[in-house]
């Protein structure tokens, strides 16, 4: 459970500065910019714990999956980003192939 939790500030780590750098247009702000590097430097820690145990490509699935969805409603929320149908569907597509893996692949560190 410890590795998951990893995975979620991973991921957390990730979005936050995915949006920052959103901020930083094009790191000419400073302050976004600098945020972005220590959030993406505090992702990619708390990736490397969760890789001792979850396999890099199970793990780099839910990263991804769940990334996406999460950036996905921040572009809508914080930034007015919409999307047509076809991206809403393979983002669908993209979370259900995480949850297929996550309950029926043999692969992943329980």
């Amino acid at each position: 459970m410890k590795n998951w939790m990893f995975l979620f500030f991973a991921i957390t780590g990730e979005v936050i500065g995915t949006s920052l750098l959103k901020q930083s247009e094009g790191f000419s702000r400073l302050l976004p910019s600098a945020s972005a590097l220590v959030f993406y430097c505090i992702s990619f820690y708390f990736l490397s714990l969760t890789l001792k145990v979850i396999p890099v490509g199970i793990a780099y699935a839910v990263w991804s999956g769940f990334g996406i969805i999460m950036i996905t409603l921040i572009g809508r929320f914080a930034f007015g980003q919409k999307l047509d149908l076809p991206a809403l569907t393979g983002i669908a597509f993209i979370l259900v192939g995480v949850l297929i893996m996550n309950i029926f692949s043999k692969s992943i560190a329980r």
